[in-house]
């Protein structure tokens, strides 16, 4: 990639990473731009070098405000499923409900999601380095 690229430190940084959670906000019922770009640039370049991330935990986590979660969620997960990835389950999907910042701490349900998330993801890791 291009010198001073953001995506070359990403993209390390999952290379040598176990686990992988990516969060993103909700725009028009999908994924940030910039979450958009990383993981298909990710992806190809996992691709097309032996895949890299093949094998490592994944985990998405998606912010809304109301609606258009599922999509979001789905376009994470994708990218964690056609890169061969394991990605743990939760007791709900993995979404937080707020518009404004710290509003989402008030989302019971998503903060239970969020730590039962957080505890299948260390036992899934764990199992992967046994």
């Amino acid at each position: 990639g291009k010198e001073g690229d953001i995506l070359n430190d990403c993209l390390a940084k999952m290379i040598e990473a176990d686990g992988i959670i990516i969060g993103s906000p909700t725009y028009f019922s999908n994924i940030s731009t910039e979450a958009k770009a990383l993981i298909d640039r990710a992806g190809l370049v996992s691709r097309i070098n032996g895949d890299l991330l093949k094998r490592k935990a994944g985990a998405a986590v998606i912010a809304a405000r109301r609606g258009g979660a599922v999509p979001a969620f789905s376009a994470v997960n994708y990218f964690f499923l056609i890169g061969q990835m394991i990605v743990p389950g939760s007791t709900y999907w993995n979404f937080g409900y707020g518009m404004d910042p710290g509003e989402v701490e008030k989302d019971e349900e998503g903060i239970k999601t969020m730590k039962d998330l957080g505890v299948n993801m260390a036992w899934l890791l764990k199992k992967l380095k046994d």
